[in-house]
């Protein structure tokens, strides 16, 4: 047929049109039937929950155990998950032509864009892959510091940054922390290559498209999305940069903190500059009064523990009407650190066997920042029970960002006096003129983490991309974190630094712009409840705890998981159909406004 078909050609294009066209039936005609794609889709549902389990637990062993052995074996069966991940990832391609109902085409289309790192099929390639990743994970959990001859963990480091003062003792604190990370640099470009390898057999352009690809859009058209959410609250950031360098500026003195240009990261507060809620005490309106209480000197007073804490963020979610956590999470569940073995303190939330066996990682302190992150990690454990009764490729968040958010939601309601007041944490709620004062601190933890939340995986998308080579990843890092953050490090860097690994999100590849989508969602889900609450007052001021009727929305949505559609499952419950920072405009309106007066005179900018 094909030299009949030839001799029929009267030119050249005629002939390529009729080749195309008949390749094009043949492809038709050779697709897959629906029955074979429902039959692939069902096997792999079968075998990925089997090992989703199994790494699942050996992940937690490892990161609750660490030695060379359970790194070992982590690695082993990263590399197993990765290789099975990928099997069916390539598979769910051959059905691309089959006609198949909705359901079906969702999952396979998850089964072929659910990889974070996919190896190659080239022998040896997953091994290699999950090699590096352990190495890299377990040189960040391990790190420890010498300052004056003490030996310190990043939590130490975190607790003194929270009050140290002494910008000498700060800038040691924070250069020997980022220190930790220079041996990554001898890593990461393997990473890269061993993952971009595998995403092009995928069929993405590099492994920052494939993770693009996660939002139901195209992945340049999501980048630009993230770009038009960034434009919408700069000009807050920078107007809340601009008020708080000029207090850092009152603080120092010139030779620590120029009045203008960036500010020096590690006077933040936080070892990233992505949080400045710990130097609230430099930025405190003055002349108005502060929130009227302490969160961690209420919480040591009252008496709280690891396990209260956890108790009472349960309590936020029971008392929407949410059924409590089983007795496994409380049994199994790491919140405090143990004094006998390295673990990965970094808090995170488990759904081990993709049912019942939810918990929590964390090594629980008692202060303000953990009294939040308990509310936001349950928020991952209660979603993953929520959607336990979806198939298997349907359990997850309608994207990470949403499963980031949810919990934030509720930290939202769990820092507000209204809450605070509810639960007994404080005997009596300020009156309205702290807002200003509890909007600042808000915002010195919301507001200025908004730009590192892009741009951590924008570096990585530039590297994945080959737009920056391994030679410059510092120098692009910190390029980036002066675009869009405005802060720089408190001195020159070393030619060897690799400043990316010294953040965990970097060194273990979980990918970031979550968190960045989190901020935009949660404050969206947040004036949403109180819309359905009917509350009244001032947006900063509302607390759904206790509200069964909203509870019963927001579940509904959480049991969807992943079955439909981000845009769908943020309409079943707000009743608005795409991101929209303008929540985050309502909710901190009175304090843009005040920064505007206070900033009058300076030289914004940077």
């Amino acid at each position: 047929m094909k030299s009949r078909l030839l001799a029929a050609c009267a030119a050249v294009a005629l002939c390529a049109a009729a080749l195309s066209a008949q390749a094009q039936t043949q492809a038709v005609a050779s697709a897959p039937s629906p029955a074979e794609a429902k039959v692939f889709v069902d096997g792999a549902e079968k075998d990925l929950m089997a090992m989703g389990e199994y790494a699942a637990r050996m992940a937690w062993v490892q990161a609750t155990y660490i030695t060379d052995d359970t790194n070992w074996l982590n690695a082993k069966v990263d590399a197993e998950a990765n290789a099975l991940s990928v099997k069916y990832a390539k598979q769910a391609a051959r059905f691309d032509r089959t006609q198949v109902d909705p359901v079906t085409r969702r999952k396979l289309k998850l089964l072929k864009a659910g990889l974070v790192l996919p190896a190659s099929d080239r022998p040896g390639a997953a091994q290699e892959l999950a090699d590096v990743q352990a190495r890299l994970r377990a040189l960040y959990s391990t790190g420890k510091v010498t300052i004056d001859g003490e030996t310190l963990t990043l939590d130490d480091l975190d607790d003194r940054l929270r009050t140290e003062r002494d910008p000498a003792r700060i800038k040691a604190m924070w250069e020997a922390w980022h220190a930790v990370a220079k041996p990554m640099a001898a890593d990461y470009p393997k990473l890269v290559k061993l993952a971009n390898e595998g995403s092009a057999e995928l069929g993405y352009k590099d492994t920052g498209a494939l993770w693009r690809s996660w939002y139901d859009m195209e992945p340049d058209a999501f980048a630009a999305k993230t770009d038009a959410l960034w434009a919408q609250v700069a000009p807050f950031y920078k107007n809340l940069h601009c008020y708080v360098r000029g207090r850092l500026n009152a603080k120092y003195g010139d030779a620590v903190q120029p009045k203008t240009g960036p500010i020096r990261a590690d006077l933040t507060g936080n070892m990233w500059a992505q949080s400045w809620s710990n130097i609230y005490d430099i930025a405190a309106p003055q002349g108005l009064p502060g929130p009227g209480y302490d969160l961690t000197q209420s919480l040591v007073a009252k008496g709280y523990d690891a396990t209260k804490m956890m108790k009472t963020g349960e309590g936020f979610y029971t008392s929407m009407g949410m059924a409590p956590l089983p007795d496994t999470f409380w049994k199994r569940s790491m919140i405090t650190r143990p004094r006998d073995r390295e673990v990965v303190c970094h808090a995170s939330a488990w759904d081990v066997d993709n049912d019942q066996d939810i918990r929590v990682k964390m090594c629980t302190r008692v202060n303000a920042d953990d009294f939040y992150t308990v509310h936001h990690e349950l928020g991952h454990n209660f979603y993953q029970r929520a959607y336990a009764g979806q198939p298997y490729l349907f359990r997850g968040g309608a994207n990470d960002g949403f499963h980031e958010a949810i919990g934030d939601f509720v930290g939202l309601s769990a820092l507000t006096p209204t809450y605070l007041k509810q639960i007994g944490v404080i005997d009596a709620a300020p009156d309205a003129d702290a807002d200003i004062p509890y909007l600042l601190n808000m915002a010195m933890d919301k507001i200025a983490f908004l730009p590192f939340g892009l741009l951590v995986d924008k570096w990585r998308w530039q590297v994945f991309s080959g737009q920056i080579d391994p030679a410059h990843y510092n120098e692009a890092w910190w390029k980036l974190r002066a675009q869009y953050q405005g802060v720089a490090p408190p001195g020159p860097r070393p030619a060897d630094a690799f400043d990316p690994g010294a953040k965990f999100h970097v060194a273990d590849s979980t990918p970031y712009t979550r968190y960045f989508l989190a901020r935009v969602y949660q404050f969206q889900f947040y004036r949403a409840a109180c819309r359905q609450a009917g509350w009244k007052g001032p947006l900063n001021r509302c607390s759904v705890y206790g509200d069964k009727a909203v509870g019963e929305k927001f579940e509904r949505m959480l049991a969807s998981g992943q079955s439909k559609p981000w845009p769908e499952a943020l309409e079943a419950f707000t009743g608005e159909k795409d991101l929209d920072a303008s929540a985050i405009a309502d909710y901190f309106a009175p304090l843009n406004a005040w920064l505007i007066k206070q900033n009058r005179g300076q030289s914004c900018g940077w």
